[in-house]
C-alpha cells in the first residue's frame, strides 16, 4: 500500500499555493471538482494507494466567509473565530512578535478597530482554536473527507495552533526590533489537549493514518506527538534539516549533527510510534544544494540522498522531483518569484541595506520556489507539464532532467530510485529491521545497520567529495570479510564488491552482511 499527498487542493485566492484556504469543502476549480476527487480517490484505491489530504488548521484564507463574518463586528456568530486585540495605548500593535514570512505578526482591521494575528501572511489570518464551535467546524471538515474514502491527513503548521495565555513582547531578535512568532507561540502547553481532542473526533475508529508537520518539536517531545499514546501516527520533525531559517546568514552545519538528529529520531520511534523519512518538500530548497558542495556531481549526490531515504526505518516521502535529483533555481530577477515569502525576505533584505544582489542570493538559497517549479515530464515546450502558461517558468534543464529521458537513461537518479525502491521491497529488513549508527563521529559518512534477525544491511554514504574510509566502529561486524557490496551508486559493484573499506566521492553502497 503506498500513498500520494496533496499539498492544498481547496478553493483558495492563492495568495500562498493555497496554504490560504477559502473553503475546506470545495476542490479548487485550478485542479477540478469534487467529482474528480472522487474519482481520483477511488482510482487510486483501485491501485493500492490512498491518497492524502493537506488540512490547513493554523489559520485560514482572509476570503474565507468565517473571516468575512469576524472582521465586521465584535459581537456576531463569528466574532471569537479568530485571535483579536486591541492596540496599544500608542496605537501599536498588540506585541512586537514578528510573522514568519516577515513584518509584523499583527494587522489592522478598521471595520473592527482591532488587530488581528497571522502567524503567516496578513492574508492568512490565525484561527482561536480556544473556541470550541472552531475546533467542531474544523473537525467536521475533516470527517466530510474522511466520508469521501481518503486515506490520511498532512497537518500543516500545527504546533501553532495553541497561543499562550497571554499575548507579551518577546527580547527583540533582530534589526527591525520584532520577535520572532515561532519563539513565543510554538508548542504552547495544552497543545495536546486540543490534538488529542481531534483524534478522538476524526481518527479513532477509522483506518486513516496522520502526519503532523511539527517544526519546533524535538525528539523529546515525540513520544507525547506519536505512538499509542501520541496524537499523530508520525510527524515531520526538521532537526535534520540544514536550511536555516534565518536567510541572511548561511547555515553552518556538520554531517554529525545531522546525523545525530536522525538517530535521535529513530530511537524515541523505535518503540512507540513511526518515523517519516523525508529530505525535501515544499517549502525547503532541493536537497541536493542543500547537503552537497556547489561543485558535487548532481547524479551521483541525487543517489546518495535517496540511498538514505530509501534505507532508513520509516516511511520515506519522496517529493516531486526528488527522485529525478532535481536541484535548486537561481533565476536573474526577483520578479521571477511568485512565493510571497521570497519576495517578503528580499523587500526586508533591501530595508535592512542589503543591496539588490545580496537580497537575490539570500532567495536563490532559501525559497520554496525552488522546490515548486513545474514537474519535468519531457523534453517538450514547459517540460510537457502544461499547453498554457505555467505559475512558474520550468528549470532551465529541463530538456535533460525529465521523466521521459531519467526512465530510459540506467545511469540516471530515477533509474537508482528504482533499483533502491525494488530493493526496498524485497527485503523486509528495510521495512521493519532495527536501525543502529555506525561510526558516528565521521564527517564524511553517514553509515547504519539494519538488522531483523539474521537478515542484517550495512549502509554506507559519502557526503564528501574525497574518498572517505568506511569505519565500523559501533556496527558489530568483525571485518570487512564479512561484508558483501549489493548496491553501488557507481553502478560498477565489482570494484568494490568485498572491499568496502572505502568509499569513492559521493558514493552510496548497501551491503549484506554474512
Amino acid at each position: 500500500m503506498g500513498a500520494v499527498w496533496l499539498t492544498p487542493v481547496f478553493v483558495s485566492p492563492m495568495e500562498d499555493n493555497g496554504y490560504d484556504v477559502a473553503d475546506y469543502y470545495t476542490i479548487n476549480p485550478l485542479y477540478g471538482s469534487n467529482e474528480d476527487m472522487d474519482a481520483l480517490i477511488e482510482a487510486a484505491g483501485q491501485r493500492g494507494i490512498r491518497i492524502v489530504m493537506d488540512l490547513v488548521y493554523n489559520h485560514t484564507s482572509d476570503q474565507h466567509e468565517w473571516f468575512r463574518e469576524s472582521m465586521q463586528s465584535r459581537d456576531n456568530a463569528y466574532s471569537d473565530w479568530y485571535i483579536w486585540r486591541d492596540a496599544k495605548p500608542d496605537g501599536s500593535a498588540p506585541t512586537n512578535w514578528r510573522s514568519i514570512f516577515g513584518g509584523s505578526a499583527w494587522t489592522w482591521c478598521e471595520s473592527r478597530q482591532q488587530y488581528y494575528l497571522h502567524t503567516f501572511a496578513p492574508s492568512q489570518p490565525d484561527l482561536n482554536w480556544e473556541n470550541p464551535e472552531v475546533r467542531q467546524a474544523l473537525y467536521d471538515i475533516a470527517n466530510y473527507w474522511v466520508d469521501k474514502g481518503v486515506g490520511g491527513f498532512r497537518m500543516d503548521a500545527i504546533p501553532y495552533i495553541k497561543k499562550p495565555p497571554v499575548f507579551k513582547d518577546g527580547t527583540p531578535d533582530g534589526v527591525d526590533g520584532m520577535s520572532d512568532v515561532h519563539a513565543m507561540t510554538v508548542n504552547t502547553p495544552g497543545i495536546l489537549d486540543f490534538l488529542h481532542e481531534f483524534r478522538q473526533q476524526v481518527q479513532d475508529g477509522t483506518d486513516i493514518f496522520t502526519v503532523g508537520e511539527a517544526n519546533g518539536v524535538g525528539p523529546d517531545d515525540l513520544p507525547d506527538w506519536v505512538g499509542s499514546n501520541g496524537v499523530f501516527d508520525m510527524i515531520f520533525s526538521f532537526d535534520h534539516l540544514v536550511d536555516g531559517d534565518n536567510w541572511r546568514v548561511e547555515k553552518q552545519w556538520k554531517l554529525t549533527d545531522v546525523k545525530q538528529a536522525l538517530t535521535a529520531a529513530e530511537a524515541v520511534t523505535a518503540e512507540a510510534g513511526w518515523y517519516p523519512v523525508f529530505f525535501e518538500n515544499h517549502d525547503k530548497p532541493r536537497s541536493i544544494d542543500s547537503y552537497f558542495p556547489e561543485d558535487a556531481d548532481p547524479v551521483l549526490a541525487g543517489r546518495a540522498m535517496g540511498t538514505v531515504l530509501l534505507t532508513l526505518r520509516g516511511t520515506p516521502f519522496i517529493y516531486e522531483g526528488e527522485e529525478l535529483g532535481y536541484t535548486n533555481v537561481a533565476w536573474p530577477s526577483i520578479d521571477d518569484y511568485n512565493d510571497l515569502n521570497s519576495r517578503s525576505q528580499y523587500n526586508s533584505a533591501l530595508s535592512e541595506g542589503y543591496t539588490e544582489a545580496e537580497a537575490l542570493s539570500f532567495v536563490h538559497r532559501h525559497s520554496r520556489d525552488n522546490a515548486r517549479t513545474p514537474m519535468q515530464w519531457n523534453a517538450e515546450a514547459n517540460a510537457g507539464f502544461t499547453t498554457g502558461t505555467p505559475w512558474l517558468p520550468v528549470h532551465d534543464d529541463y530538456t535533460s532532467e525529465n521523466a521521459q529521458a531519467e526512465a530510459a537513461d540506467p545511469a540516471s537518479v530515477l533509474a537508482w530510485y528504482h533499483r533502491l525502491a525494488d530493493f526496498r521491497q524485497a527485503n523486509e529488513v528495510l521495512c521493519d529491521g532495527d536501525y543502529r549508527e555506525v561510526a558516528a563521529s565521521s564527517e564524511q559518512v553517514y553509515a547504519f545497520t539494519r538488522e531483523n534477525g539474521d537478515d542484517k544491511l550495512l549502509i554506507a554514504v559519502n557526503f564528501s567529495g574525497s574518498e572517505a574510509p568506511v569505519d565500523l566502529t559501533g556496527s558489530g561486524i568483525a571485518s570487512f570479510e564479512d561484508v558483501e557490496v549489493l548496491l553501488s551508486s557507481y553502478d560498477d559493484i565489482e570494484a568494490t564488491a568485498g572491499t568496502p573499506e572505502a568509499l569513492r566521492p559521493y558514493e552510496a553502497i548497501v551491503a549484506r552482511i554474512r
